[in-house]
Order: structure tokens, then C-alpha cells, then sequence
């Protein structure tokens, strides 16, 4: 009974982070707030995106394509998903990133790592091949090891054959 309890609270403190990090995105100078008008210090501006970083990525483009099963071909959904990071990154050219790629939980471990590998790379060269230059793209495979949807079925699964670009 103690570890359900235990569970649970985490469960509640991390929904609550999530509602309260929702209810920070309101406009700059917008809305009578409880803060009055003297608060002019470390939090002014916080909620804006900064130019170049993950939220700039993720505000402007999808960071992650997803592959059919034992895949690692590109879709056209994909690569129109590349193609706006590419266009990102030319907006960008002092970021770097890091794509991974990621496999559903069947398979092997070896097996899903060299796929997830593929994955990436695939990634990687289409956006060298949209003028991206190769050095400020560097890949990793996770394989099955990090998922994003925890469910046993295709719908998990479907979410979890991803490449994932992130700024490093």
C-alpha cells in the first residue's frame, strides 16, 4: 500500500508542475497579475523563446519524424518535417544538434540499436542533403531504450520509431 501512495503523490506533483507550467504563458506586460508593476528583475521576460533553443525548434517545427516498423526510410510527412529544421538551422547557424533515433520495444537490444542508428542517419542525411552542414549534426541510437509512449501496443509503438533532433 505504502509504494501505490508513494506513486500517486508523485503522479499528483507532477501533474501539478505541469498545470503551473501551462499557466505561465501569458504575454509579457499582458494581464493584472498578482506581482503588481515593481518586478523588473530575473524574471522579466522569462516566458519569451530564445532564439536558437530547443523551444525555438519545437515553436517552429516538429523535433522528431517517425518510421514505419523495421524501418528507416523517410516519409514524405518526414522529410517535410526535416526540411522545415533545415530551413531552422539556416536560420541558426551557430546551433548545433543532436538527432536519435529510437525503435518500439520489440526486437533485440543489438538489433534495435543498429536500427535506431539507421534511423538517425537517415535523419542526419537529409538535412546535410537540404544544405545543413554535416559537423553541426551529430547522431545517437538509443534503440528501444527510451520511450515515449509506455504502452504494449501499435499505437505505443508507432510513437516510440522516432528520430528525435535536439540542440545540444
Amino acid at each position: 500500500m505504502r509504494k501505490v501512495s508513494v506513486g500517486l503523490k508523485l503522479a499528483s506533483m507532477a501533474a501539478a508542475v505541469f498545470l503551473l507550467a501551462a499557466c505561465e504563458s501569458t504575454p509579457e506586460g499582458g494581464g493584472a497579475g498578482a506581482g503588481g508593476g515593481g518586478g523588473g528583475g530575473a524574471g522579466a521576460g522569462s516566458s519569451a523563446i530564445v532564439p536558437g533553443s530547443q523551444q525555438d525548434l519545437e515553436a517552429t517545427t516538429s523535433n522528431r519524424v517517425f518510421f514505419g516498423f523495421d524501418r528507416h526510410d523517410l516519409t514524405e510527412e518526414a522529410r517535410a518535417t526535416l526540411q522545415a529544421q533545415a530551413a531552422w538551422l539556416a536560420k541558426n547557424p551557430s546551433v548545433t544538434v543532436t538527432v536519435a533515433g529510437n525503435c518500439d520495444e520489440r526486437g533485440t537490444r543489438e538489433y534495435n540499436l543498429a536500427l535506431g542508428e539507421r534511423r538517425a542517419n537517415s535523419a542526419k542525411d537529409y538535412l546535410v542533403s537540404q544544405g545543413v552542414d554535416a559537423a553541426r549534426v551529430t547522431t545517437i541510437s538509443y534503440g528501444k531504450e527510451r520511450p515515449i509512449a509506455l504502452g504494449s501496443d501499435e499505437a505505443s509503438w508507432s510513437q516510440n520509431r522516432n528520430a528525435t533532433t535536439t540542440v545540444n
